[in-house]
C-alpha cells in the first residue's frame, strides 16, 4: 500500500510561486501515474498534472500549462508540483495521488487513483 503526504502549501499573492512536495512511502508503484489534483470550495476535484512513474511523461490541465511543472525524484520517492504565475483561481486544496495503472486518456481524472494524501492548502490572493 502506498502512503502519500503533501507539503509546501501556503498563501501567496497573484503572480507568486509555490512548490508542493509529495512524500511517497510504503510500497510505491513501479508503474502507473502520480497525479496532483485540486479542489476549491463548492467545486469538483480536478486533475492538475500527472506524471508517468516509469515513463516520466507528463500531462497538464489546460489552465495550468506553461505555469505548473510536475516532476519526480525516484531516489527520494518524492513528487513535486512547481507552480508559477499563480492566479486567484488556483486557490484550493491540493492532493497528491497514485494510480497503479490507467488509460492515458484518464490520467487527469480521479477514478484511476486509489491512494491519496490528506492535502495541502494553497491560497492565492489578489
Amino acid at each position: 500500500q502506498v502512503q502519500l503526504m503533501e507539503s509546501g502549501g501556503g498563501s501567496v499573492n497573484t503572480g507568486g510561486s509555490l512548490t508542493l512536495s509529495c512524500a511517497v512511502s510504503g510500497h510505491p508503484y513501479s508503474r502507473g501515474y502520480m497525479g496532483w489534483f485540486r479542489q476549491a470550495p463548492g467545486k469538483e476535484r480536478e486533475g492538475v498534472a500527472s506524471i508517468g512513474i516509469s515513463t516520466g511523461s507528463t500531462a497538464y490541465l489546460d489552465s495550468v500549462k506553461g505555469r505548473f511543472t510536475i516532476s519526480q525524484d525516484d531516489a527520494l520517492n518524492m513528487v513535486y508540483l512547481e507552480m508559477n504565475a499563480l492566479k486567484v483561481e488556483d486557490t484550493g486544496m491540493y492532493y497528491c495521488a497514485a494510480a497503479s495503472s490507467a488509460f492515458p486518456s484518464t490520467r487527469l481524472t480521479a477514478r484511476p487513483y486509489k491512494s491519496w494524501g490528506p492535502g495541502t492548502q494553497v491560497t492565492v490572493s489578489s
